[in-house]
């Protein structure tokens, strides 16, 4: 086994921009690319290998054949536990809502959605929709969507670079337009939307809205706060590299390291896998005597137990793992 580059699949939702191919070097015929599958074994959309052995496989064909490759921590899953994506938002996107995992494998045969939002970057004065406002009842949320009144009821948080919003499932929430994100969550495809800003669809219809089973699963409480952890400066050889947690649920663990032309470096043992994403920069991936471009827009899969990595260069970087399931 060796580290993966990924190609991603891509989407053309509506809202979407061209910062995707213009910024981030995504390959693409569409006009709009609204979201990148960074990390993806869903059955809508499944990341190809564009180097070594595996090159032209898909990720799911490899894990097939290297089941070992996904690390002990993913034992506990029916399936691949998780889909990471890049998401530029030109237009508002739907007010929508995720069903928890007892919910969707009834109603859907897939996971629920959990989900964390990193701001990569926003035009002044963004922001997204995170929760109500104040709490409300399932009647008065069921009237604020039949009367259009909605967005008066929910919580519209302005945004900057770096900002991060964990999202549980029963939350709903929305990304606004003029920002892109990179997005780490379970590997579900359900959305249930309650507003869409009167859009038409490519069939020349509105787009389908969800209403009965979002009552069914959105949290009607005041959208809680966020926890915001500190950075953390590295010393000796990795001096001018800084390394900030932001998330951690049971699920996955998702931090970011910022190199200041500077070196990182880690080591993938057996109880996980290792996603990459480089959001910013470029740099130089080593391991086991190979060196490996990182540019900005790179997506690596890097399999359970493969030991020790050094990163040298200016980049920034969001790394993803999957938790163990730790009793209370």
């Amino acid at each position: 086994m060796y580290p993966l580059k990924l190609k991603p699949p891509i989407k053309d939702y509506i809202w979407g921009g061209t910062k995707l191919r213009d910024e981030f070097g995504k390959k693409s015929s569409l006009d709009r690319l609204a979201e990148s599958w960074e990390l993806s074994c869903h059955r809508d959309g499944v990341s190809v290998i564009e180097n070594g052995g595996y090159s032209g496989k898909t990720l799911v064909e490899f894990i097939e054949s290297n089941p070992d490759a996904l690390g002990t921590n993913c034992k506990r899953f029916e399936y691949f536990p998780v889909l990471i994506k890049l998401i530029d938002a030109r237009d508002n996107l739907s007010v929508q809502v995720h069903p928890d995992n007892d919910y969707a494998l009834k109603a859907e045969g897939e996971y629920g959605k959990t989900e964390m939002w990193y701001i990569v970057d926003c035009e002044e004065g963004a922001e997204l929709i995170y929760g109500f406002r104040d709490e409300i009842s399932r009647e008065d949320f069921r009237n604020a969507i039949e009367e259009n009144t909605l967005l008066d009821k929910v919580n519209s948080v302005p945004v900057k670079k770096g900002d991060v919003f964990f999202i549980s499932s029963g939350t709903l929430h929305a990304i606004g337009k003029g920002i892109l994100i990179a997005e780490i969550q379970q590997n579900s495809n359900t959305t249930y939307r309650v507003y869409d800003y009167g859009r038409i669809g490519a069939d020349g219809k509105p787009r389908e809205l969800h209403i009965e089973k979002a009552l069914d699963v959105t949290k009607l409480k005041k959208a809680p706060g966020q926890t915001v952890y500190p950075s953390v400066s590295l010393g000796g050889e990795c001096a001018g590299t800084t390394v900030r947690l932001l998330g951690d649920c049971e699920y996955f663990t998702v931090s970011k390291a910022d190199l200041d032309s500077s070196v990182f470096k880690f080591c993938v043992g057996e109880e996980s896998f290792r996603h990459l994403l480089v959001i910013d920069g470029n740099a130089e991936m080593t391991w086991n005597g190979e060196t490996y471009p990182l540019e900005k827009g790179a997506s690596w899969f890097i399999p359970a137990s493969c030991g020790d990595f050094a990163i040298k260069g200016k980049c920034s970087i969001i790394n993803t793992e999957i938790n163990i399931l730790t009793e209370e």
